[in-house]
């Protein structure tokens, strides 16, 4: 009776996620052991560790009140609770943006971030990383009704002045719609909480599920971070309609301006026709009401730009019923496993296929570093005994014309290092000019000076200038990053090439990086402004400290999120461009040493020249079974990688 479909591919996609995670371990672990791993390997391997236990999956439920969401959320995953957990009755029941996760590290609890602080000039995002400024509320999760009373915090709401609403941004005096909710005594209503985590140990949330149940057009149009962050970067959004209602002018206007034009996205993008048992009719006859239900859906797909297919008639209420009294005839009327099979198919494939694209590159470019490695050991090896046993039955002169050459090999690596050491400087310091550009300290004192002068700003047109230069200078920094990455890459380049010509050191030409999607954020956040701000409608009919906080609470905001995850992958691209080279100068001199050791244990005394060569044969016989073990764990990584089951660490 549950939603199988959902729940199974939830399962399997956990299950996936540990085994690929089981084979990195097996990988390091491995690594350590063979003494073929460095501190950038082991970091790189942990981020992907990290990336894939932290790893969510954001669904966003977003409709109008009296849409029948809440109950929806309820329907689909948390049926088994026997009775509605989120607060789903007439009217608006979620007053705050609110979302349901699982997090291991802390105790399960509702957290409440207080209305007020949308006075100030700080994200949500940013708060969250403040727990000092939340209110938290422990849950009880082994009691039903004390669970259920708690998530009624979502749908608190507070009566204030009007103007102390209008500072919050939640009421402006020339809203005409507005100007009615304002009572006899000056006062509106507005939620208790401006954002709510719930944090608490469902089946399907502790597998990296995360619910965002958002609360109408109201609070989507005035928290901007909802509009420009969340909902955009959800991996599905369910956009719910009424069957009573069809598609009001503010459904349309929600996804138009929130919804449908993501930025040309569409997968992941699914409509619900909701309360289709308001059509059912007992004097009409099944077929009858099947095809009033489908008339009803292509009427919303047409308004909405939609195909008919696109849109999912289920009765919510009907289907939590269904499923908490085990009716299956009920609950294939609802149409709900229709849209649970829908959602676990446009969710949790592509979602899964972005994360295996992600580890298969950064696996096997370590595979690739450590191939070289045992190729070049292998090669050197081979190289000793084939010196070694050139001088059979040769004379002291000989070795000691060897160990001549030996030593001028070991001369003019030397005086390779010197130079490598020179570029290693360069490098650096083209390093230290591309963090430069990337600043995080330099991208927030542009954006502080871009609000100085939009604060300063007698007209329009000189705020939209601030708006447009901040992003002239934004884009710039970009720009020459992209230049500087080319830099290091063509040096880096010649180096390579360069040890591989004078030292035989065998490297593969190290990866690019890309700068590519930065430069595509940041082109949609500009493109965002545009929308939102730059058209002069906007900017003569919002309140100017409105505007100037919007934009910065969520525009400026965004791009400086993007300079901060730029700066990570640059940190981690440098460290992988120069880690390989350093380990194959390491390696080169570790074989010139032993080269050497063994040409002068030779000198001392011939009779050691058969136990060296033997020692050799032992050496190479130990480097070719690290490469059929190696084989192994690429082939299980492999396997993994393509929903295999197979880790092999004992068969390595």
């Amino acid at each position: 009776m549950q939603n199988n479909d959902l729940v199974a591919q939830f399962e399997a996609y956990s299950a996936w996620r540990a085994n690929l995670s089981g084979g990195l371990i097996d990988l390091r672990n491995w690594l350590a052991e063979q003494q073929l791993s460095d501190a950038q390997i082991d970091l790189r391997i942990q981020h992907m560790l990290d990336r894939l236990r932290d790893d969510k999956l954001y669904v966003a439920f977003v409709a109008e009140f009296s849409r029948g969401k809440s109950e929806l959320i309820n329907a689909v995953f948390f049926a088994d609770y026997k009775q509605r957990l989120l607060p789903s009755s007439a009217g608006r029941t979620t007053m705050c943006p609110t979302e349901l996760l699982y997090d291991a590290d802390q105790p399960p609890c509702i957290q409440l971030l207080p209305i007020e602080t949308r006075a100030t000039h700080t994200t949500t995002s940013n708060y969250k990383r403040h727990a000092d400024e939340w209110k938290v509320l422990p849950l009880d999760i082994d009691s039903r009704a004390a669970m259920a009373e708690a998530f009624k915090q979502v749908s608190l709401t507070k009566r204030v002045t009007a103007e102390e609403a209008a500072r919050y941004g939640l009421y402006s005096p020339d809203d005409e719609f507005q100007l009615l909710t304002v009572d006899a005594e000056g006062q509106v209503e507005i939620p208790c909480w401006r954002h709510a985590v719930i944090n608490f140990p469902h089946p399907l949330l502790q597998q990296g599920l995360v619910i965002l149940d958002t609360p109408g057009l109201n609070a989507i149009g005035t928290e901007p971070e909802l509009t420009l962050n969340l909902l955009p970067n959800a991996h599905a959004i369910l956009f719910i309609l009424a069957a009573d209602t069809g598609v009001t002018k503010s459904d349309i206007e929600v996804w138009r301006n929130h919804i449908g034009n993501l930025q040309g996205r569409q997968k992941g993008r699914l409509v619900v026709l909701n309360k289709i048992d308001g059509l059912w009719d007992d004097l009409k006859q099944p077929a009858e009401i099947d095809a009033d239900i489908a008339q009803q859906a292509a009427k919303c797909a047409e308004l909405l730009g939609l195909q008919s297919s696109q849109v999912y008639p289920v009765s919510a209420q009907k289907a939590l019923v269904a499923k908490i009294n085990h009716d299956d005839a009920l609950l294939a009327k609802s149409r709900l496993p229709e849209l649970e099979r829908a959602l676990s198919e446009e969710l949790i494939p592509s979602k899964r296929e972005i994360v295996r694209d992600n580890t298969r590159t950064e696996a096997e470019d370590i595979l690739a570093a450590t191939h070289t490695i045992l190729q070049t050991r292998l090669g050197a090896i081979r190289e000793q005994a084939d010196e070694l046993n050139g001088l059979r039955d040769k004379n002291q002169e000989v070795i000691l014309h060897m160990m001549e050459k030996v030593d001028r090999e070991k001369e003019d690596f030397d005086k390779g290092l010197q130079r490598f050491q020179a570029l290693r400087n360069v490098f650096t310091q083209q390093s230290q000019g591309l963090f430069t550009l990337l600043g995080l300290d330099a991208v927030k004192r542009e954006a502080e000076q871009t609000r100085a002068a939009m604060q300063g700003s007698l007209f329009t047109k000189n705020m939209r200038e601030a708006m447009d230069a901040f992003f002239k200078v934004v884009n710039r920094r970009v720009a020459l990053s992209a230049e500087r990455v080319d830099e290091i890459k063509a040096m880096m380049d010649t180096i390579y090439q360069k040890f591989n010509e004078e030292h035989g050191i065998s490297l593969a030409p190290p990866a690019p990086l890309s700068t590519l999607e930065y430069q595509k954020r940041v082109g949609k956040m500009e493109k965002i402004y545009h929308e939102h701000f730059s058209s002069t409608f906007n900017l003569m009919n919002t309140d100017k400290s409105t505007l100037i906080n919007k934009f910065f609470e969520t525009v400026a905001d965004q791009v400086v999120r993007v300079f901060e995850a730029a700066n990570r992958d640059v940190e981690k691209w440098l460290g992988a461009l120069i880690a390989p080279m350093e380990t194959q100068v390491r390696e080169h001199q570790l074989q010139l040493r032993r080269r050497m050791e063994s040409i002068k244990r030779i000198h001392k005394a011939t009779g050691t020249l058969e136990d060296r060569v033997n020692e050799l044969k032992q050496m190479e016989a130990a480097v070719q079974k690290q490469q059929r073990e190696m084989e192994i764990i690429q082939r299980s990584l492999e396997n993994a990688l393509e929903l295999g089951q197979g880790r092999v660490a004992n068969a390595a």
